[in-house]
């Protein structure tokens, strides 16, 4: 006989054998709710009454005004990836490096943080900087691991720099605002790229051979045509990034007016650019349709899944088997870092912040640790499910546009070490919290219940008195 304490776990189960059998996420997730659904209701374990929520949850799910931001960005980044941008950024950042050992490595890396500060898709950065500096590097002996890795960790930046789109699925999810998500994101990103540059910086001293500077022929001559392809590519950036972030951080716009700011922004520049073409904006309309029903669907599926665990009391199962672990804050920390770094091998970002994330966040809460924190360490543990062989995404895009004689085996390989300084750099936000509550809105500092307000009372009439008419 089935009792209530059974159905969390074994809805767990359930989704993960449908997952595991290769069927979608998202139809999964509704499989799975439906069917524990109505056995809970024939098993008398909530009413049939309960499921009525579900309409009303689906109907929210497409209210949402803060999910249209997910179209707008999409869009921008889908038409970045094809309007040239990228390229005056590489090659001119390129140059400037190029006489060093690393240059090229370094440029890619900058490169990536300013594709992912305006874009928002790790597609349009691994794409954009794979064809454009994979072959430049090969043909100037960069060691193809070195190579590979640099190009697929740097394009991965772009989950954890706003206006990434981690940041807002999670600031949805966790009840929290993408403007706080966005600004405790930036300390995090500084030491991401600083990491990415140490380890470039530690490989030109010890194996210099891997990564070879510019030959003097392969370099322009410094001066205005070099500087101007360089602003040419980068004003444009900044212009783009202070339109879309600069007006959050301000208060001037909501995460979707930026990012509708941002689409249109996209659209003028690939104007700009020369690039423009109706089909151009064709194929950039068809991928964000096609990234946005993807990510709707996913969302519905997990809001029936987590309609009927919480029906089953499913959120007191995970909130006593995680606020009882051993550490406190720091073992559920570790925990669930452990935990979703091995979740990101099957399942994507979407994926685990629909179904996951809901379930630790009350836990989390009732843990007195910070939810902005705690979203912002997710999403960097979240950018390893692109960089981890076989499955992640960001070596798939990489493996699609590499030349023949790229090895699949040199994609992975070259993935590790990068993978690591992900890891490290969660370790680091674990141990160093200042690193994203720092850039937070402190507020006034004052307690709200520590004030008190005298208001002095009129002075009342005698309730003796005689009162008189005139």
């Amino acid at each position: 006989m089935i009792s209530l304490d059974m159905m969390p776990p074994l809805m767990f189960a359930g989704l993960v054998v449908f997952l595991i059998a290769g069927f979608p996420a998202a139809f999964s997730l509704s499989a799975v709710g439906l069917f524990f659904g109505f056995l809970s209701i024939e098993m008398g374990f909530f009413p049939q009454a309960f499921l009525g929520n579900l309409p009303l949850r689906v109907f929210g799910i497409l209210s949402n005004d803060l999910l249209l931001a997910i179209p707008f960005f999409t869009l921008m980044g889908a038409v970045l990836e094809r309007c040239g941008l990228a390229q005056d950024l590489l090659e001119g950042t390129g140059q400037l490096f190029g006489k060093i050992p690393g240059g090229l490595a370094y440029a890619v890396i900058l490169v990536g943080a300013v594709l992912g500060a305006i874009t928002g898709t790790v597609a349009a950065s691994v794409i954009a900087m794979g064809m454009i500096s994979l072959p430049i590097m090969m043909k100037y002996g960069y060691d193809m691991r070195i190579a590979t890795g640099v190009i697929a960790a740097s394009g991965t930046i772009t989950q954890l720099i706003p206006p990434s789109l981690v940041l807002i699925v999670l600031g949805d999810q966790l009840g929290k605002s993408v403007g706080d998500m966005y600004a405790g994101a930036i300390g995090p990103s500084i030491l991401q790229i600083l990491l990415f540059m140490l380890f470039i910086l530690g490989v030109s001293i010890f194996q210099p051979h891997k990564v070879p500077p510019l030959p003097p022929e392969a370099l322009q001559p410094r001066g205005w045509p070099l500087y101007w392809r360089v602003l040419k590519g980068m004003v444009p950036s900044i212009v783009l990034i202070f339109l879309v972030l600069g007006t959050i951080f301000m208060g001037l716009a909501t995460p979707t007016e930026a990012g509708a700011m941002g689409a249109i922004g996209a659209i003028g520049l690939a104007v700009a650019q020369g690039t423009y073409s109706w089909k151009l904006l064709r194929e950039a309309m068809g991928n964000t349709m096609r990234i946005t029903s993807m990510v709707i669907f996913i969302l519905i599926g997990a809001t029936v899944f987590s309609l009927v665990f919480q029906g089953v009391d499913g959120t007191h199962w995970i909130e006593h088997l995680l606020s009882h672990l051993p550490g406190g804050q720091t073992g559920f920390l570790v925990f669930v870092n452990i935990f979703v770094f091995f979740l990101a091998f099957f399942l994507d970002f979407f994926e685990i912040a629909f179904i996951v994330v809901p379930l630790l966040a009350p836990v989390a809460a009732k843990l007195d640790i910070n939810l902005v924190w705690f979203g912002v360490l997710l999403c960097i543990n979240l950018q390893t499910s692109f960089m981890h062989p076989p499955f992640g995404f960001a070596l798939f895009y990489l493996r699609g546009i590499a030349p023949k004689e790229v090895l699949t085996k040199d994609i992975y390989l070259g993935a590790i070490p990068w993978l690591c300084l992900q890891i490290i750099l969660v370790g680091i936000v674990i141990m160093w919290p200042e690193s994203v509550t720092y850039w937070l809105d402190q507020g006034t500092g004052v307690d709200p219940s520590t004030v008190r307000i005298d208001v002095p009372l009129p002075d009342l009439p005698d309730d003796n008195a005689v009162p008189t008419f005139r």
